[in-house]
């Protein structure tokens, strides 16, 4: 499979946001959405299967007492060259793990470990009890496998690495992330307390404003990719450029990066694929 372009992004111009809710409604912006978590799901399960059967799989690793605090870990064929992640995505508030197995491939190839873990939706928790769960996770998928961590996530999943990089968290394993990918992240979560969805989020100002990783600064030597799609909504390409323009300015290694093609769900894709842009961004390569 060819690798999708990277290219650098460019700023929009216009007029005030308008409406909220379409300005963050990928199902509504992309055509056959909602087959997209289906396929996904089903590609998913055949990782594992084939995963499993190679005993290259361990399921339902536990990092905490809750029933949804559990990873994968997915091991390569040689010694681990470090530890690869993925946090999915759904505006804290679906899905889980076993929809995104397949998205280890790609970081599987180039010899990393990589641990897909589950999280607790909201309304049941609050996000910022979720970014705390990702912390704990990551203190004991770390302690599973030696060497660098390379972190990523989709959406309020780049939102949740993303944090992970924020000196507030506290984070025993943090001087090993040695790159985040962020792809169509959430940097700042102030405008989703207009937002429809907010009924199930619960966000409040002081949420909103402590949960944005635009308002925190960096660990030191802190190395950020943020990646969106070249067809994505105009609010999510603005979101995908503000976490590294601010970080820059406050001394972390920040790139911005759209891949050409691709809307909000076809540009995660690129993390089964061991040639695509996104896998190499991810392994450093």
């Amino acid at each position: 499979m060819q690798a999708a372009t990277m290219q650098a992004p460019t700023w929009t111009t216009g007029g005030p946001l308008g409406d909220i809710d379409r300005a963050y409604d990928n199902v509504g912006a992309i055509p056959g959405a909602k087959a997209y978590p289906a396929r996904w799901s089903e590609a998913a399960s055949a990782f594992r299967e084939r995963l499993a059967a190679r005993g290259r799989a361990r399921l339902g690793l536990p990092y905490g007492a809750g029933p949804r605090h559990a990873y994968d870990l997915f091991l390569p064929e040689g010694a681990p060259a470090g530890l690869a992640v993925f946090v999915h995505g759904g505006y804290w508030k679906a899905f889980d793990r076993s929809v995104w197995s397949h998205l280890a491939a790609g970081a599987l190839a180039h010899g990393f470990a990589v641990a897909v873990p589950s999280y607790t939706l909201c309304p049941e928790a609050r996000i910022a009890a979720i970014t705390a769960e990702i912390a704990a996770f990551l203190d004991r998928a770390s302690a599973e496998v030696a060497g660098p961590i390379h972190l990523s996530g989709h959406s309020a999943g780049g939102h949740l690495v993303t944090r992970m990089l924020c000196t507030d968290v506290a984070l025993a394993c943090a001087g090993r992330i040695a790159r985040v990918v962020s792809i169509s992240g959430v940097h700042d979560l102030r405008p989703l307390l207009a937002t429809q969805m907010n009924q199930v989020l619960h966000l409040d100002a002081d949420e909103a404003r402590a949960e944005s990783p635009i308002l925190h600064a960096p660990r030191p030597g802190a190395r950020l990719v943020a990646v969106a799609g070249g067809d994505e909504l105009p609010e999510f390409r603005r979101q995908n450029l503000l976490l590294p323009t601010i970080w820059h300015g406050l001394g972390a290694e920040t790139e911005a990066y759209e891949i050409a093609g691709t809307h909000h769900f076809s540009v995660v894709e690129g993390l089964g694929d061991p040639g695509s842009a996104l896998t190499r961004a991810l392994a450093g390569r």
